[in-house]
């Protein structure tokens, strides 16, 4: 019986490490965390840009046509996203670190991958519908296709990732039916979730 419990372990110290050899293990939950406060802050500031003084709650029924307010949108996101993928970089670069890993190995290859086709052509679609004046359906489609992009990479790391993924098409999909509050679903989707979500991988794996 002791021999059998014994190769019981060894069985399963194996798939662990199976599993983990093909998973992405250095994304840092503090990273999501502070993502998803970048995205508030944006969101924020993209309040007093095209809504103040009115509610943020309120149903904008006017389309955001102006070409120096859209471009101080599209300035802001740039902005937000690349201050989450810096801080995501150097967070996962010490975590690697600190677990003596490489942070870019095969299997970050593969997830960048995953995450880099859904993500262009999504950034393509957005560029594509604000070009032909559907500007209500550009939080909505930038909710979807990160969902598609999270769930895709999810194969490559964290399960919780992929939860996410569903959540924020879920949120996507809302948003779609009522474009007038896309400054809210983006604030929840970009800013709450990650805050949400990444207060789990933190709890769970990183300390």
């Amino acid at each position: 019986m002791k021999e059998i419990q014994e190769y019981e372990k060894d069985l399963a110290s194996i798939r662990s490490t199976m599993d983990r050899s093909g998973k992405f293990i250095s994304l840092s939950g503090m990273s999501g965390i502070l993502s998803g406060v970048y995205a508030l802050a944006g969101a924020v500031e993209a309040y007093f840009v095209v809504q103040y003084p009115q509610s943020p709650f309120l149903f904008r029924t006017d389309s955001i046509s102006e070409e120096t307010t859209l471009l101080k949108l599209l300035l802001l996101a740039g902005q937000v996203l690349l201050a989450s993928i810096l801080t995501g970089l150097f967070l996962s670069a010490r975590k690697a670190k600190k677990e003596g890993v490489s942070l870019w190995n095969a299997t970050s290859k593969q997830l960048f991958i995953n995450l880099a086709i859904p993500l262009i052509t999504g950034g393509l679609f957005i560029l594509i519908i604000l070009y032909t004046g559907h500007f209500g359906l550009a939080a909505p489609a930038s909710l979807i296709f990160y969902g598609l992009a999270l769930i895709q990479a999810s194969v490559n790391t964290y399960d919780e990732v992929r939860y996410l993924g569903f959540s924020e098409i879920a949120l996507g999909l809302i948003a779609a039916l009522i474009p007038g509050y896309g400054l809210i679903f983006w604030a929840i989707g970009f800013g709450v979730l990650h805050i949400l979500y990444g207060a789990i991988l933190y709890r769970k794996y990183d300390r």
